[in-house]
C-alpha cells in the first residue's frame, strides 16, 4: 500500500505534501525526528491528511495533482472533506 499525505507545521504555517510506501506513521516521525532537510526547519509536524493507494504511481499521480494546485485554499478544502469523511463513517 502507498499512501499520499499533507502534514501541516504550526510554528511556521506552512503545509507539507509527499507520499510513501513505508507507512505514513513512520513518515510522519521521520518528518519531525528532522531526517528532511525540507521540513526540518518545521518540527513538529502533524498529519492532516492520508490518502492511500494500491500502487506507487497512484500516490506519486495524486501528490503531483495536489502539487499543481499551488493553493494553500485547495489543501484547506481538501484536508477539511477528508475530515467530513471521517465524521460521517463514524456515526
Amino acid at each position: 500500500m502507498f499512501e499520499t499525505y499533507i502534514i501541516y507545521s504550526s510554528s511556521r504555517d506552512r503545509f507539507y505534501v509527499g507520499s510513501t510506501g513505508a507507512g505514513v506513521q513512520k513518515r510522519l516521525e521521520r518528518h519531525n525526528e528532522g531526517w528532511t532537510r525540507s521540513t526540518k526547519s518545521g518540527i513538529p509536524w502533524e498529519l492532516k491528511y492520508v490518502r492511500s493507494f494500491e500502487t506507487k504511481t497512484e500516490a506519486l499521480q495524486w501528490e503531483n495533482h495536489i502539487k499543481r494546485q499551488k493553493s494553500r485554499s485547495y489543501l484547506e478544502a481538501l484536508i477539511a472533506s477528508d475530515e467530513n469523511e471521517c465524521d460521517s463513517t463514524k456515526e
